[in-house]
């Protein structure tokens, strides 16, 4: 069973209203939705990633969540992030949410291709951003 400490980055996730599905608990397609926004703002706070003035931008792939407890509104909940796999112009995200008792309720990854904003074509992951996705990497 995965706990949090495998994961070198935590975010606190709030749960809105709005996530709630007819049946009380976080629609299924909002997980996707908390990935995503755990990623970006890492990227995006270590000034990795300008999404409105660079010439870079991750476009993702590939996507895949586990869903193992429900979440509901207003539940805070923690995310584990880490990367799986680094690549030339990709990285694998690794993401885990968990309630607050520290259970896992979701896991999954997306994966990024690096394109130049300009053309939509891959290219290497720049070096200042690949120094903030190597943080991700597990001890």
């Amino acid at each position: 069973m995965e706990t949090l400490q495998q994961y070198p980055i935590h975010q606190t996730v709030s749960t809105r209203w709005h996530d709630n599905d007819i049946y009380g608990h976080v629609n299924n397609v909002v997980y996707y939705s908390y990935f995503d926004t755990v990623v970006n703002r890492y990227l995006i706070e270590h000034g990795s990633l300008d999404i409105h003035q660079g010439e870079v931008v991750g476009f993702v792939v590939e996507s895949q969540c586990k869903y193992l407890a429900p979440i509901a509104f207003p539940e805070q909940i923690t995310a584990g992030l880490r990367a799986g796999k680094i690549g030339n112009s990709s990285v694998r995200y690794e993401i885990a949410l968990f309630n607050a008792k520290g259970d896992l309720c979701a896991n999954g990854y997306f994966v990024h291709v690096f394109v130049n904003k300009a053309t939509g074509r891959p290219v290497a992951i720049p070096a200042h951003l690949r120094v903030a996705l190597e943080k991700l990497l597990p001890a």
